[in-house]
């Protein structure tokens, strides 16, 4: 959506898309907007909630299986297991996805590593295929005059055109670049706790290939989990940017991270935003 600053002003009902890595600070922004008079939807709660909801309990419920006092107690419907996600703990979500390598360091193998990053890729586009849905919700269930979608870091991989013009027909597209300082930071966390991520299907095959080939490793079964996500992060983050920045360029706007650490209060973001809008 292409508005100048009068029409921004003057809209009724803001609905607006934060895209960027994780970490940038959309989750924050969002949180604090919804204090306010902001609907805050959470791509990655509606993909665990929703669309990957029967799987992660699956997955959940195969490993308590293998523990012989939870398994009598599911096998008797004793006990029963449910997610407890939250905009803040989207754990079930990421543990679902897991990491790649030796199952006895918790890795997956190969097929079900990318069956789970197949599930995840659909469920992301469902999820903000819901977008308009939930702007009408917002507004006539709960009363919300505004709307934020938090989308997940990994929005820029879908390579699905409609799913973009569905975000871009419906709300402003607002692109969080990081700056070369945090950049280095966001990096610098992964390397510290790396974290299971999602990855397009090609990007993953060449990259493992290289990895494999550096480590001198035969099967994926020899790959420690963590080392490899702690190798592929930097190339999948420098990887994304320019996707980032060509929905950025054809659908919406560009704020940095230092800009968005400034803002503090609603009147704030929505200074930066008519600054975007103005420099575009």
């Amino acid at each position: 959506m292409r508005l100048s600053v009068d029409q921004f002003r003057h809209w009724q009902h803001k609905s607006i898309t934060l895209l960027g890595m994780s970490g940038v600070g959309k989750t924050r922004l969002s949180a604090m907007l919804r204090q306010g008079s902001w609907f805050h939807f959470s791509g990655d709660y509606r993909i665990g909630s929703r669309y990957l909801d029967e799987p992660i309990l699956d997955n959940i419920k195969q490993q308590a299986m293998q523990v012989p006092f939870l398994r009598d107690l599911l096998r008797t419907d004793s006990i029963y297991i449910a997610n407890n996600l939250s905009f803040d703990n989207l754990k079930p979500v990421s543990s679902f996805l897991g990491k790649l390598g030796n199952p006895e360091q918790g890795g997956l193998p190969l097929p079900e590593f990318k069956r789970r990053q197949a599930l995840h890729h659909q469920a992301e586009i469902a999820a903000m295929r819901d977008v308009p849905a939930f702007i009408q919700k917002a507004q006539q269930i709960y009363g919300y005059s505004h709307f934020i979608n938090d989308a997940g870091g990994s929005v820029c991989e879908l390579d699905d055109k409609e799913t973009l013009k569905t975000l871009a027909e419906h709300t402003l597209i607002l692109y969080i670049q990081a700056t070369e300082q945090d950049e280095k930071e966001l990096i610098r966390r992964t390397e510290i706790a790396p974290k299971p991520l999602y990855y397009r299907e090609a990007f993953l095959d060449e990259q493992l290939a290289e990895y494999m080939q550096l480590q001198k490793i035969e099967f994926v079964a020899q790959i420690d989990p963590d080392d490899f996500v702690r190798w592929v992060f930097p190339r999948l983050f420098y990887s994304r940017i320019p996707r980032y920045e060509a929905i950025a360029r054809e659908y919406g706007y560009t704020i940095t991270t230092t800009e968005l650490a400034k803002v503090e209060t609603e009147q704030d973001f929505l200074a930066l935003v008519e600054k975007a809008l103005e420099e575009t």
